[in-house]
């Protein structure tokens, strides 16, 4: 048991280390003012504007970096400090949820699966590491062999909630690539506003690197505990 705490400690280490760093950078390059003026909100609208998308309302949200796209009721919101501000971290954020629109309106393939488990896997994460551990402990206590096979199904329920982080990569990486295309061939930023766009992004897409390689982690570990006591 130790070893997971290990893990656990190492992964959570690691996380707060890269969520850190993106901190560090939108704060830093929440000072690289953009030269057209425009603030996240305006940046969000004309991109949605670009792509023929009139039915997806940009909104404030509360909060630091708690911007998102709801597909359910078609909005981008915006944090405070991306909603009014003008600057290049703002205009790398807006243009990033609007990324997610953009894959919303186009039927993106990865955003659509993810879309399909985020029902499940809001149930089954939360209750998964109590599955495999109650059943673990059912079967070392009472030699039973149905405590094996209820910790088969908490690994099942959290094998789904490391291929939900893993597909959320390349819906994350996605958005940032549409996000940096667009502001650049539509001259939206200046050179070094694109950069510090870039680096940005680079960051953020980080956070979710991190977060699913911790997960695979942590389903391998007990993976070993279930099969490895096995005979």
């Amino acid at each position: 048991m130790m070893s997971y705490y290990i893990l656990i400690g190492a992964i959570a280490l690691i996380s707060w280390l890269v969520s850190s760093r993106l901190k560090s950078k939108f704060n830093y390059y929440s000072k690289v003012h953009l030269r057209n003026g425009m603030s996240g909100a305006e940046i969000a609208e004309k991109m949605l504007s670009d792509h023929g998308i009139y039915d997806v309302k940009v909104v404030s949200t509360p909060g630091m970096l708690s911007d998102h796209y709801n597909p359910r009721d078609k909005t981008v919101n915006l944090s405070e400090g991306v909603y009014s501000q003008r600057n290049a971290a703002a205009a790398a954020v807006a243009a990033h949820e609007c990324g997610h629109a953009v894959q919303h309106a186009t039927a993106y393939e990865w955003l659509t699966m993810r879309s399909k488990l985020v029902p499940v896997v809001s149930v089954t994460s939360s209750l998964s590491m109590w599955v495999v551990f109650g059943g673990l402990m059912l079967g070392a206590g009472a030699g039973l062999g149905l405590g094996f096979y209820i910790a088969v199904a908490g690994l099942i329920m959290m094998g789904l909630a490391t291929i939900f982080s893993f597909i959320t990569l390349p819906v994350e990486y996605d958005a940032s690539n549409r996000a940096l295309a667009w502001l650049r061939s539509k001259n939206m930023v200046t050179q070094e506003e694109y950069k510090g766009s870039q680096d940005a992004l680079k960051w953020a897409a980080r956070t979710y690197l991190v977060a699913a390689i911790g997960s695979l982690a942590t389903l391998v570990y007990w993976g070993l505990q279930v099969f490895g006591g096995r005979d």
